[in-house]
C-alpha cells in the first residue's frame, strides 16, 4: 500500500495544475512516500486525522468522523487525499469536500476513482472541470453510476460548463436514470418541452424529473386543467408549481386564490396561465398581497388577473415603496412636470382613473429610479432617502417623502 501511494503520488502530481494546498495537506504529501502507515493495532483517530491532515474544524471533525469509525489506518484516506491533490484540489477544496461527504475517504482509487477520472476524461472533461466536479457531486462521485448519468445529462445542458453550473443549485444526478429520469424525459418531450426546459427543470430541487412517470403525467393533466396547454410558454413553470401537488391541494389553493382576489375560476384559469407561480405562495403571502393591491391601492380583481406577476413580487420590497413614491408624486403634482415621464404614463394608462400600477411595478429597479426618483431630486430632496428606507422595511404610515 505504501508503493501505491507513492505511485498514485509520482504519476499525479507532475502533471496537477500549480495549486497551494492547505498546510496539513502539503504535510501529509511531502512524507506520505517514506512514513510508515499505522498498523492496525495502533487504531485510527478519525477526528484527529479530519482536523490535522484534511482541514476540516473540530465540529466538522466531530461529526464526519463516525462515518469513518470501520477504518483501521490511514492508508486509504492518504491514497485518496493525494489522488485529490492530483486532480488540483487545494487543501480548502479537499477540506470542503471531505466536511461533505467524508466517505470519499473511503473510495478505492484504483477500483473507482481513477477508472471514473478516466471515463470522465473520455467524455470530453478537462482535469479543472473534473476538480470542479468532485467538489459540486458530493458522494455521487465516487459512485461508478456517474459515468451514465453524465453521458445522458450532457447533451440535455449542451455543455459541460453549462452541467458543472447547474450542479451548483442541486444534484441532477442523484434520481434513479433508467427507472424514472429517461422515461420522464421521453414523456415530457411528447409533450413538447425542449432539452433546455427538462434541462431547467432537471436543476430544480426537488425536481419534478425525479417523481413517479405516474405522477409526472398527472401534473402534466393538472396543468392543462388550470389552463396551462402542452407547448405554452408557461408549461413548464406551470408543471413546475403543481408536481409536488395532490389534486386536493391544488384545489385548496385554487379555492384560496378566489376567495382573497375575489376572483372567478375564469379569472384563476387566466391569471395561472399568466403567473403559475402563484399556486406556491403561502396563503398569509397571497392574503396581505390582496389586502394591499385592493383596498389600498384599488386595483380591480379583473385587473389582478390579467396582471398577476404583480401579486409575485415583494410586498415590502417592491410594491409598496413603489406605490407611494408614485403616489406622493401625483399628490404634489410633480408627474406632470416631466414631459417623458408623462408620456411613459399615458402609455401605461396611469393617468386613468383605475391606473396601471403594473407599469411601474414591472420595472427594472434602475429604469424605475431613473423614470420616478431621479427626475424630482430637487423638488423632493428626501425622495431617494425615503424610498431606499422604504424598500428595507422602514415605510413610515405617513409616507411623505419630506
Amino acid at each position: 500500500m505504501l508503493r501505491l501511494r507513492s505511485s498514485i503520488l509520482a504519476h499525479l502530481l507532475p502533471s496537477s495544475p500549480a495549486t497551494s494546498p492547505a498546510p496539513p495537506l502539503r504535510r501529509l504529501l511531502s512524507v506520505s512516500a517514506i512514513a510508515p502507515a499505522i498498523s492496525p493495532s495502533a487504531g485510527f483517530a478519525a477526528e484527529d486525522y479530519l482536523v490535522a491532515t484534511c482541514g476540516l474544524t473540530r465540529p466538522q471533525a466531530l461529526k464526519a468522523s463516525p462515518k469513518l469509525s470501520h477504518l483501521k489506518s490511514p492508508t486509504n484516506p492518504d491514497a485518496v487525499l493525494a489522488f485529490l491533490a492530483g486532480l488540483g484540489l487545494s487543501g480548502a477544496d479537499v477540506a470542503a469536500v471531505v466536511a461533505k461527504d467524508p466517505q470519499l475517504l473511503c473510495a478505492k482509487v484504483e477500483k473507482t476513482l481513477a477508472p471514473n477520472v478516466a471515463e470522465l476524461t473520455g467524455l470530453g472533461l478537462s482535469r479543472p472541470e473534473i476538480a470542479r466536479l468532485v467538489s459540486l457531486a458530493g458522494a455521487t462521485f465516487r459512485c461508478r453510476s456517474i459515468i451514465s448519468g453524465l453521458q445522458y445529462c450532457l447533451p440535455l445542458f449542451g455543455s459541460s460548463e453549462n452541467l458543472l453550473r447547474a450542479l451548483k443549485s442541486g444534484s441532477v444526478l442523484g434520481s434513479d436514470l433508467e427507472r424514472v429520469v429517461k422515461p420522464n424525459v421521453t414523456f415530457l418531450q411528447e409533450c413538447g418541452l425542449g432539452v433546455c426546459d427538462i434541462a431547467k427543470l432537471y436543476v430544480i430541487r426537488p425536481s419534478p424529473l425525479s417523481i413517479s412517470t405516474e405522477r409526472i403525467r398527472a401534473a402534466v393533466a393538472c396543468a392543462e386543467g388550470l389552463g396551462v396547454p402542452r407547448g405554452s410558454q408557461m408549461f413548464r413553470h406551470a408543471l413546475q408549481a403543481v408536481a409536488f401537488l395532490s389534486e386536493e391541494k391544488v384545489a385548496a389553493k385554487v379555492e384560496h386564490l378566489k376567495k382573497a382576489f375575489r376572483w372567478s375560476d375564469a379569472e384563476v384559469g387566466i391569471a395561472f396561465s399568466k403567473a403559475p407561480a402563484l399556486l406556491m405562495r403561502a396563503k398569509e403571502s397571497l392574503q396581505r398581497r390582496s389586502e394591499f393591491l385592493i383596498n389600498e391601492v384599488g386595483l380591480q380583481p379583473a385587473y389582478i388577473a390579467q396582471q398577476p406577476a404583480i401579486v409575485c413580487y415583494s410586498l415590502e420590497g417592491r410594491l409598496r415603496p413603489r406605490y407611494h413614491v408614485v403616489k406622493f408624486l401625483k399628490e404634489n403634482g410633480l408627474l406632470m412636470r416631466d414631459p417623458h415621464v408623462v408620456k411613459f404614463l399615458k402609455e401605461n394608462g396611469l393617468l386613468m382613473r383605475d391606473p396601471s400600477y403594473s407599469a411601474v411595478f414591472k420595472e427594472a429597479e434602475k429604469v424605475f429610479r431613473e423614470k420616478f426618483i431621479c427626475p424630482y431630486k430637487e423638488a423632493a430632496p428626501h425622495l431617494e432617502e425615503d424610498y431606499d428606507a422604504a424598500c428595507k422595511g422602514k415605510l413610515s404610515t405617513n409616507f411623505r417623502f419630506t
